[in-house]
């Protein structure tokens, strides 16, 4: 409890003091944000840093000799330096700034299946993966006539580990995973399930878009071959990522896109390229969004993980507490140390009248299938409501979130 006094009395006012749209009102009614796993709001450091830059020093990287192309270069540069500390990992020459979770994702799928996939070989995912781990996949396995296996999930919302190890054999070629769920919050075991992978000699990539943000991800201890997650998620802007790739996997890699900047030597009879990573980012890259996502994460180390991770378990845990209150109230996701998602419906509330009655009391949430059909589907259902926690969240909001619940269950019961 003196941990909770401490994050919510102290740390957390300050931080909320940070991003002044939480002090906004919607329709009259002060807003309560609860649509993190979408994408976060973004705290003044962040938004002051890259406007400085466009102000100051807005050049393009790389090849320029002058002096604001120097200073935006390094500026870039170090953005690379503070993502490999952050993940652990061992070089520079691991971290590919992409666009997005979804880029990074369909990069490898693409570039992996160009080298090493025939008609025969499969890949493994899991029945909660997003879409964008999911059609990229079958993208290419239509070009090169491998197919998907996919591991089952059990009532509690974790994956089947025993049906997992049931799916190897002399055909597979690669895993890859979701490090957490979108839908139910689930923490998959990725350590254990890439060393399952590694035992096999089958690499194994991590869908970091929902793990990353809210606690320590390690690349040294999870050991997978590639990990990819969003700037826009953990504070940052939107529309850079990073994608992680072990340098002997990114070097076997062929390009994904031609351009400028992946270049070594080009001539009309042969075009030789650069190493990793310059060798995935053709083109200008948001260099001022790699510099935003450098400087969340600094905002992000200023706070501690571990603080981070511990104040979002105890939000989590009240808001499912709190939820249980409600007559009719379905949770979907019970796994124990689930992360900060709870997606739910209420009676027979159509999940969209949830989320707009809602709105109107100034509560954002998500609603529809969150880019998870096929988890949607083995739930028996067609879509759900989800609010999702950061750690600017207190537990008044969450009150709030159940108050507005309440009242919208009990006007319906009223109207039938």
């Amino acid at each position: 409890m003196m941990h909770w006094q401490r994050i919510m009395n102290y740390e957390l006012s300050k931080v909320r003091a940070d991003f002044p749209i939480l002090s906004r009102t919607v329709y009259g009614k002060p807003l309560v944000y609860l649509d993190n796993a979408a994408t976060t709001q973004k705290p003044l450091c962040v938004l002051d840093a890259m406007r400085e830059e466009y102000l100051n020093v807005n050049s393009n990287v790389h090849r320029g000799i002058h002096w604001m192309s120097q200073q935006a270069t390094e500026l870039h540069e170090q953005a690379r330096e503070t993502v490999r500390k952050f993940i652990n990992a061992r070089s520079t020459t691991e971290i590919v700034f992409t666009r997005g979770t979804t880029e990074s994702i369909n990069l490898i799928a693409a570039t992996y299946a160009q080298a090493f996939l025939k008609p025969g070989d499969e890949v493994i995912v899991s029945v909660m993966e997003h879409h964008s781990n999911i059609v990229p996949w079958q993208l290419q396995a239509q070009r090169y006539g491998f197919k998907l296996r996919v591991i089952p999930m059990l009532d509690d919302g974790t994956l089947d580990q025993e049906a997992y190890h049931k799916l190897f054999n002399e055909h597979t070629r690669f895993v890859s995973i979701a490090h957490v769920s979108n839908v139910l919050g689930t923490v998959n075991p990725v350590k254990e399930m890439t060393a399952y992978a590694h035992s096999h000699g089958v690499p194994v990539l991590v869908d970091g878009a929902q793990s990353t943000p809210h606690f320590k991800v390690d690349m040294q201890d999870i050991d997978c071959d590639f990990f990819a997650f969003s700037g826009h998620k953990m504070y940052g802007p939107t529309g850079v990522s990073v994608l992680y790739g072990k340098e002997s996997w990114l070097d076997k890699l062929p390009p994904y896109q031609g351009g400028g900047e992946m270049i070594e030597h080009v001539s009309f009879e042969h075009t030789t390229f650069e190493r990793p990573p310059l060798k995935f980012e053709a083109g200008t890259p948001d260099y001022v969004a790699t510099h935003g996502l450098a400087v969340a994460i600094d905002y992000l180390n200023s706070l501690g993980m571990d603080n981070i991770c511990d104040h979002e378990h105890e939000l989590t845990a009240y808001a499912m507490r709190r939820l249980g209150e409600i007559d009719g109230m379905r949770l979907f996701g019970t796994a124990p140390g689930k992360d900060a998602v709870v997606s739910f419906l209420v009676g027979n509330i159509h999940h969209m009248d949830m989320g707009t009655l809602l709105d109107r009391l100034g509560i954002a949430v998500r609603t529809g299938h969150h880019c998870a059909q096929p988890l949607h589907r083995k739930l028996g259902l067609a879509a759900t409501a989800r609010a999702s926690f950061y750690l600017y969240n207190t537990k008044e909001e969450v009150d709030r979130f159940v108050e507005a619940l309440l009242r919208i269950e009990a006007k319906y019961r009223a109207w039938l």
